[in-house]
């Protein structure tokens, strides 16, 4: 790749460009945009990825941190009017304005190829903004159109952790919030040799797809998350006495009483509950904030 020559490649940015034209089709097909979709690209590198989705979709933004890479990719990509390339990071990014970009489009989709370093964050950013248009009230009203789904590659444990099922060791706070969002299948397993340069870890692409509604219904969002973070602090102790210390005004005695008239015994560690069991929970520790 002729605009790798002379590049050098920041460590703290967590560069690791793919350029395995057998990977990059696998995620273009995975995103499959239609003509009216449009797709927010994170981390284009040297633009190969976007190049592949300005061909099949109506509208690409990229985002890209690195300013160095901003002329390569206005060159690279000229002869693709369809595509914006805003420098900028992403994580300060306000979403609402890069999500304007795509008022003509019926659906936008993000596709990244993430920092392993930063992979949560944008994570969370993005779920959490999605979660603002959940109710079809908010789709007919809306400004822009709804982000439906995100292809995304990351470090493959960090995939492994978004899917697991309860029971499992990959299983945490991470899996529960990704998994009260969207829906997550994994698309493939990248090889190091896929990326210049290449990384010390295995990769994987990960295909969300956002509920329409959450998982479970709660009436308190924000508390939910609260009692799920704290049943997961320290993995090895029991579910009791991970929440006796979210709630220390709260006697053992009456919080075991509660995991019992909800069938759930005390002895349990989070690892091993589900989303509906963590909803009944965070919903009748409630009562006793």
């Amino acid at each position: 790749m002729r605009a790798a020559q002379n590049f050098t490649f920041k460590k703290s940015l967590g560069q690791h460009f793919l350029i395995a034209p057998r990977i990059l089709q696998a995620i273009v097909a995975a995103a499959n945009p239609r003509a009216d979709t449009g797709v927010l690209e994170v981390g284009p590198g040297f633009g190969a990825l976007t190049e592949a989705l300005a061909q099949r979709t109506g509208r690409v933004v990229a985002v890209e941190v690195d300013g160095r890479l901003i002329p390569i990719l206005a060159e690279q990509l000229a002869p693709y009017p369809n595509v914006t390339v805003i420098h900028a990071d992403i994580l300060t990014c306000d979403l609402r304005q890069l999500a304007a970009h795509f008022a003509d489009c019926t659906e936008w989709k993000v596709v990244a190829n993430l920092p392993y370093y930063i992979t949560t964050p944008i994570l969370v950013k993005f779920l959490e903004f999605a979660s603002c248009f959940v109710t079809m009230k908010e789709k007919e009203t809306q400004e822009i159109p709804p982000l439906v789904e995100m292809i995304l590659m990351m470090q493959k444990e960090v995939a492994q952790r978004l899917a697991a099922a309860p029971g499992s060791k990959a299983y945490g706070s991470l899996s529960v919030f990704a998994q009260f969002y969207a829906r997550i299948v994994p698309v493939c397993d990248v090889p190091k040799s896929a990326f210049l340069p290449p990384p010390n870890v295995m990769s994987q692409v990960v295909r969300l797809s956002l509920r329409e509604r959450p998982a479970v219904d709660v009436p308190d969002t924000d508390w939910f998350f609260q009692v799920v973070r704290a049943s997961f602090a320290q993995r090895r102790k029991t579910l009791l006495n991970n929440l006796q210390a979210l709630m220390p005004h709260v006697s053992k005695a009456d919080l075991a009483e509660v995991l019992q008239t909800k069938g759930l015994n005390p002895t349990r560690r989070a690892e091993t509950l589900s989303l509906e069991e963590f909803a009944i929970l965070s919903q009748h520790l409630a009562h006793l904030r």
